[in-house]
């Protein structure tokens, strides 16, 4: 696949996924306020909602790898995981900064956003030199 396409296929999956994290966090707010806790813990089940959906996305139709069973694929979602570290640190640190910075769930949310976006450009260099390697 072109890799003109390839990023174009990447960036849609991303925005899906990031509606996949940030509307996960905003259900868990609207199930349990919007106290210290509550934020936390949405910032956790959005990430990990978001993590599973972009790497199925990533793995079927980004780089197109064929469905493996059992020990390469929880290695390989392991290493994804793993390289998401990273990433991940950057999406919390921005999403927490502007929870603090503005005292606004909006502007967490946009925080979260701007995160996932920064994050998901280094993810997909991560991926493409050390995840995917097959697909590359």
């Amino acid at each position: 696949m072109p890799m003109s396409k390839k990023i174009a296929i990447y960036a849609a999956a991303a925005v899906f996924s990031i509606i996949v994290n940030i509307g996960s966090q905003y259900g868990v707010v609207q199930l349990f306020g919007d106290g210290t806790l509550a934020v936390y813990a949405s910032i956790f089940v959005g990430t990990g909602a978001g993590l599973v959906s972009k790497y199925l996305l990533d793995k079927f139709l980004v780089f197109e790898e064929k469905l493996e069973h059992g020990r390469a694929m929880v290695s390989q979602f392991a290493f994804y995981t793993f390289t998401g570290v990273f990433t991940t640190i950057v999406f919390w640190g921005t999403e927490i900064f502007f929870h603090y910075a503005f005292e606004s769930d909006l502007m967490r949310y946009v925080g979260g956003v701007i995160g996932l976006v920064i994050g998901y450009i280094l993810k997909f260099l991560l991926d493409s030199r050390f995840v995917f390697r097959k697909a590359a």
